[in-house]
């Protein structure tokens, strides 16, 4: 039997928003040559409903397109709904909701794939000479791309060479011929990890990649666990039900059987092709490509009338922001309160990029503990910066607990009126980060290391456990009966709800 739900099933988290109308099915005819990108892309930008392209100029009858599959909504319901949705919650579901669930499936015993005989990613099987990557309906995201990109909200299946360790991975892959993709598999990525194994033997990595995949499999993989942890039993402490996998046609890979497209194949041991340019998730687009490995497509499995999803990669905050930012947040968090400091919460700003963490410290357990700004600083950069969730993310901002991390107008009165130039902002030059971050300098992209910084908002005082004055707001300048009275009169006023 088919899983149901919107956490296992993309075609029910479809149908799902578009029921609460979180989602409008364009019938109209659209290309998929820029103007996908270009309706997406101010989808973002107006925090508007995600569009379903079902009627698409170019790819086989009946393909579909799904773009801004977790983006940020201006409804009244909850602006985090769509990204809620993925995991089953509740549309006003909040941040810290949502940190805490997915923290709580961390420590829940993984739950195991269910394999099963077949399922919808089955209805068509495709091989032989019917390989064409072109029937689908790939789009050109950007003007300033150099290609079609496949995969931008989809994830790669692969296994270490003795099968103990299978890793489900985020990465994008762009159409490079009618069966082949390139794109990046960077050696710190766990895919580049398992794709160097394979390459050291001498052969060819068993791959697959899945598109339309279950919404909570989905952020499973781009969540930056360990190395050697199978994001498919997490799939299931998240959901709270195992996930149903169905075998691979070529390799001893499973794949979720819901899935809407799956490619199978293989990645070249040698082989490489230029990948890119393309709009990236720090917003910018620079005009050069990378020579990235080839993976070669020799079965192609689909659901009827499939759809695709899509990420149109830019300005936050976009599905590089509010899931990966999201799952960062979650392992961040976890990692510090683990390792006993003094943290409330941790919160990766979809606005900043995925290049900040800010960091809500409880100041009366930091006076407890004693420890000055130095210590702080460098004991957060310690646990942060040396994990695989920190090489992530280049700078760290600290708070203290009066300010509500998610919400950027706080965040940035805490920088503008707390941060000391000059003494508050600690570097790590030897610390390592992702490369793609665009302020380093070619030294610091060559070594790996660099650029990352801890920036510390906490005043003086608020070390020793107090913080000066009162904030002059809504919340903290009226007695209670003043402010129920205010809300409860707002619509005579005149106010909308």
């Amino acid at each position: 039997m088919t899983q149901r739900g919107s956490a296992l099933n993309f075609r029910d988290f479809v149908a799902e928003l578009i029921e609460v109308g979180d989602a409008v099915d364009i019938r109209q005819p659209v290309s998929p040559t820029l103007e996908v990108g270009a309706i997406t892309r101010r989808v973002y930008e107006t925090r508007g409903p995600a569009p379903l392209f079902s009627n698409l100029t170019e790819g086989d009858p009946g393909h579909r397109v799904l773009g801004a599959p977790a983006g940020l909504t201006g409804r009244a319901d909850g602006a985090y709904g769509r990204l809620a949705a993925h995991f089953g919650l509740p549309r006003e579901t909040t941040p810290r909701e949502l940190l805490e669930r997915l923290i709580s499936a961390m420590h829940t015993d993984p739950l195991e794939p269910r394999v099963v005989d077949g399922g919808p990613c089955k209805e068509n099987v495709l091989t032989g000479e019917d390989i064409d990557l072109t029937r689908f309906p790939v789009p050109l995201l950007h003007a300033e791309d150099g290609g079609r990109y496949f995969g931008t909200y989809g994830f790669h299946v692969v296994r270490t060479p003795d099968g103990e360790w299978t890793s489900w991975s985020v990465s994008r892959t762009m159409l490079h011929g009618p069966r082949t993709l390139v794109g990046p598999a960077m050696p710190q990525q766990h895919l580049g990890m398992i794709h160097q194994m394979w390459r050291e033997r001498g052969e060819p990595t068993p791959w697959a990649m899945v598109l339309g995949a279950p919404p909570a499999a989905l952020a499973a993989a781009g969540m930056p666990l360990p190395a050697e942890v199978n994001e498919d039993g997490y799939v299931g402490a998240l959901a709270g039900s195992p996930v149903d996998v169905v075998k691979t046609e070529l390799h001893d890979l499973h794949v979720p059987a819901n899935s809407e497209i799956v490619l199978e194949g293989w990645i070249s041991p040698d082989e490489t092709a230029p990948e890119g340019p393309m709009g990236e998730y720090h917003g910018y687009s620079f005009a050069e490509s990378k020579q990235q490995p080839v993976f070669h497509v020799e079965t192609i499995t689909h659901r009827d009338d499939p759809i695709l999803p899509v990420c149109v990669a830019g300005l936050p905050p976009e599905e590089n922001h509010t899931i990966w930012g999201t799952m960062i947040s979650a392992t961040s968090l976890d990692l510090l309160r683990s390792s006993g400091l003094p943290v409330s919460m941790a919160w990766c700003s979809y606005e900043a990029a995925t290049c900040w963490i800010a960091v809500s410290v409880d100041i009366g357990r930091l006076a407890d503990a004693r420890m000055s700004e130095r210590q702080l600083a460098d004991a957060v950069a310690e646990v942060l910066f040396g994990s695989h969730t920190g090489w992530l993310v280049p700078k760290v901002i600290l708070v203290a607990d009066d300010i509500d991390v998610t919400d950027i107008d706080q965040l940035v009165w805490a920088m503008a009126t707390r941060y000391h130039p000059g003494t508050g902002e600690y570097v790590y030059p030897q610390a390592s980060g992702i490369p793609m971050v665009p302020y380093l300098t070619a030294e610091e992209v060559r070594t790996g290391r660099g650029g990352k910084a801890v920036i510390s908002c906490l005043l003086p005082s608020q070390l020793a456990g107090t913080t000066p004055g009162i904030t002059a707001s809504f919340r903290n300048s009226y007695p209670e009966d003043v402010r129920r009275s205010v809300v409860e009169k707002w619509t005579e006023y005149g106010f909308l709800r």
